[in-house]
């Protein structure tokens, strides 16, 4: 590959050259060039960039840089963020079709200064407070010349697609500037779903790389079309942990090991492993213990003489790789007590039952350990035909072969799934706010159409209902009164014209069961004319229940 440095994407054009399926390098430079000009136009010293459109992306931040503009990266766009960022920002971009750069000439090309262009990245960290980290574009330089002299030549001219946003180190290194270098295309929209990569990847028509997130890589089954992915080059991983069974699949079924790669938003990449490997630092990283056995690194990604100190715990080997312990900032006291999350989580997951967990404080009166568990398909066999009481009893038992009494949680929330954001992340805020949350009683729906009057709902009945608590202890059942409410409530969120009184029931049937987990299908019509709401719940092709709702005018 002809290797273009990120200092010179602007001051040569290349014709031909790809950057997306529908863009080249010499497209990609005038819109720069321009968007440059608009910039520097309206004054602006700080910008904002929330662009899911990584083509678009690429053109910003390279706009930014060539009109001198100080970038910042937020995590998210939610309303709270922008409250908190606006003051640090002129400008605010979502989609570089809020700037018109028709009417104003393009800067002239030059090449970007390494050290007086920046980044500020956005990142939540483990407790959930914002923090602000600062790159100059020399950093990211040296990190993607490392990446290409590494895996470029196992890679090609292989096709990019990711299941990471690229607002963050990982997504905007390896979706956006290393193929902006390399001359790789890349895809612009990340891809969070197992099917969605699959169908975009076969779509490419060329050889491809995924760039994606442990929370993915986890979901990847049988279902998909694994012979026809063999053309995949590399797959990367980065953001936590990944469990080796989905590495041992990833092996079986494409014949390679993931990539996984460790760092941070701090750090940039530190290091590399396959197949559960000890981690190989990359090349340049230099690596030391503190007293607590955290380690400390020195890095060519780092700012020239930082050395930065790292909460996580290591055990350095001869050879210079490293096997990680576990983080010292989650070892937690109770009662005097040293606890390590990460060690009781790893013993949740030595139990048949558990496909995920995290775990944290419970701060309501005397502190204590809740946790949060996934369940595997088996967990919900013994959920759905034992109990939520039996199951949560036997984690307990399993658990207290490994803690003392104190370590063992009090309180379990039972899930589908972790709710890891689009970076594989879950702040230790989170957890520990969804641990002091009471469990669910409503249900939210996945999806809902309207044809014809009638809507179709898709919903998923949550493993932790608080209704199924006492119906029945040992086979949880939603009860009848449950169902009946939630057609109730989820219509007067669609229909405008339902009457607001509770008048009576009609016609009520209930032919199956619905238990925790169940994937449902509910349809309401109204019909004005009689004041009635009709309902009925399916589960696939069985009928589970139905009914008419008789609603008036207020009083």
């Amino acid at each position: 590959m002809n290797w273009l440095s990120l200092d010179r994407l602007l001051s040569e054009a290349h014709p031909g050259r790809p950057v997306t399926p529908d863009m080249d390098q010499a497209s990609l430079r005038q819109q720069a060039l321009s968007l440059a000009a608009v910039l520097q136009a309206r004054g602006i010293q700080r910008i904002a960039l929330y662009l899911e459109d990584a083509g678009e992306l690429a053109i910003a931040l390279l706009a930014a840089w060539r009109a001198g503009v100080q970038v910042l990266l937020p995590a998210d766009a939610q309303a709270q963020t922008r409250q908190r960022l606006g003051a640090q920002c002129d400008l605010w971009l979502d989609s570089l079709a809020e700037l018109n750069m028709a009417d104003t000439s393009a800067l002239p090309a030059a090449q970007l200064d390494l050290d007086r262009c920046r980044l500020t990245l956005c990142t939540s960290g483990s407790s959930g407070e914002p923090k602000l980290i600062d790159k100059s574009l020399r950093q990211l330089a040296n990190e993607v010349e490392a990446l290409e002299q590494l895996w470029g030549a196992n890679l090609g001219a292989a096709t990019i697609l990711g299941s990471v946003a690229a607002q963050h180190i990982y997504g905007l290194l390896f979706r956006v500037l290393w193929p902006l270098c390399a001359g790789r295309p890349f895809l612009r929209r990340a891809q969070p779903f197992p099917e969605d990569l699959q169908r975009k990847s076969l779509a490419s028509g060329t050889d491809f790389v995924w760039v994606a997130s442990p929370a993915l890589l986890k979901r990847m089954g049988d279902n998909l079309d694994w012979p026809a992915l063999s053309r995949v080059r590399q797959v990367f991983s980065s953001g936590g942990a990944l469990p080796s069974e989905a590495a041992q699949l990833l092996q079986k079924q494409l014949g390679q090991w993931p990539t996984e790669i460790y760092g941070s938003s701090e750090t940039g990449g530190v290091a590399w492993r396959q197949g559960g490997e000890p981690w190989q630092p990359f090349a340049g990283v230099e690596l030391e213990l503190n007293a607590a056995g955290a380690l400390r690194i020195a890095s060519p990604y780092l700012p020239a003489g930082h050395v930065e100190q790292s909460m996580d715990a290591a055990e350095l080997q001869a050879d210079g790789r490293f096997i990680l312990r576990g983080r010292l900032d989650r070892i937690i006291k109770l009662e005097e007590k040293r606890i390590s999350l990460p060690m009781l989580e790893q013993a949740l997951l030595g139990h048949d039952w558990v496909a995920d967990a995290r775990l944290g404080v419970v701060q309501e009166g005397r502190a204590s350990l809740g946790a949060l568990v996934a369940l595997s398909p088996a967990g919900l066999h013994a959920l759905r035909n034992q109990g939520r009481r039996h199951l949560t009893e036997t984690l307990r038992r399993h658990l207290a072969g490994h803690c003392e009494t104190i370590a063992l949680p009090r309180r379990w929330r039972l899930l589908a799934q972790l709710p890891y954001n689009s970076q594989g992340k879950l702040p230790q805020a989170e957890v520990e706010a969804l641990l002091a949350a009471p469990r669910p009683t409503q249900v939210e729906p996945l999806s809902s159409v309207e044809q014809d009057g009638e809507w179709l709902l898709e919903l998923n009945v949550p493993l932790d209902l608080a209704h199924f608590s006492g119906h029945f202890p040992q086979t949880p059942v939603l009860p009848g009164v449950v169902q009946i409410d939630w057609a109730q409530q989820l219509a007067r969120r669609l229909i405008e014209e339902l009457p607001p009184r509770f008048c009576g029931m009609e016609m009520l049937k209930f032919q199956q069961l619905v238990r925790p987990g169940d994937r449902l299908q509910l349809t309401l019509r109204f019909d004005a004319a009689r004041g009635k709401l009709y309902f009925a719940y399916r589960n696939g092709e069985a009928a589970c229940s139905s009914g008419r709702i008789l609603l008036g005018a207020a009083q």
